[in-house]
């Protein structure tokens, strides 16, 4: 893209970003051997960034990555994360968003994607959508991507500097949240706890970045939280009452970006 520009504590774009390849340049076979030597590394990292020991009111919180493949080991787990969706999006934001038996969903719930879960004896306290940007269904890829080609009428096109990656080492989180009953005293380490479940759950896809729309406070917030470093990607936007701005964040440390 030729953009050069340095950000304090950062470094270039250049630096930031992987090679990002359009769609019809994308050639996954050509990939495999790049991906195999660097996928060991990245989870490696993931995995040694352990947090400390959680406080004693979070000690029996968990934090499970669902696929369609192991959903059926976590009993109803599934199930009351999209009802928990259905209460934070539908019921607390008014979003208008498909939804059945008391669960919210839409076209990016496929087999392609994998949903982080906080949960607490079963009650879920928080989770995050991941999607593989390679992904496709039909005529939809993946939410930024397929704002940005006009296919959702909630996001702006502008969301991106930038064409929206099509590159396996990148993922796009969607539908992040923590439950509104969640006590203020305890937020701030649940979420931490989900942020590094994430960037664990997408080095296991091989994933060295994680593309999202967030608040626009989020350099502060993910700062404070101390788990991802990321880098604005977009520009300020207002989507449905919220101040919000595209993020690329770091799933893995500096030197493992190839």
């Amino acid at each position: 893209m030729g953009i050069q520009k340095s950000i304090p504590g950062i470094g270039t774009w250049k630096h930031i970003f992987p090679d990002l390849i359009p769609q019809e340049e994308l050639n996954i076979a050509a990939l495999e051997s790049k991906s195999a030597r660097a996928s060991r590394q990245r989870l490696e990292s993931a995995n040694s960034r352990a947090l400390p020991p959680l406080s004693e009111q979070n000690r029996q919180v968990r934090a499970i990555t669902l696929s369609m493949t192991n959903m059926h080991n976590h009993g109803e787990l599934f199930v009351n994360f999209m009802r928990a969706r259905r209460e934070v999006f539908i019921q607390s934001k008014g979003w208008d968003l498909p939804e059945v038996d008391g669960m919210e969903f839409d076209q990016y719930d496929t087999p392609r994607a994998r949903w982080i879960v906080l949960h607490e004896y079963g009650e879920v306290l928080g989770g995050v959508r991941l999607t593989p940007t390679t992904s496709q269904c039909g005529q939809y890829s993946y939410m930024i991507r397929d704002a940005q080609q006009g296919l959702i009428d909630t996001i702006p096109r502008d969301v991106l500097f930038f064409k929206a990656p099509v590159n396996p080492t990148v993922w796009e989180a969607t539908r992040l949240f923590l439950a509104p009953s969640i006590p203020s005293q305890r937020r701030m380490e649940l979420q931490r706890l989900l942020l590094a479940r994430m960037a664990t759950a997408a080095a296991e896809m091989n994933a060295s970045h994680v593309i999202g729309i967030v608040p626009a406070v989020f350099s502060r917030w993910m700062t404070r939280l101390g788990v991802m470093s990321a880098v604005p990607v977009g520009p300020v936007l207002n989507i449905d009452g919220d101040r919000t701005q595209a993020a690329l964040m770091r799933a893995v440390p500096d030197e493992q970006v190839n």
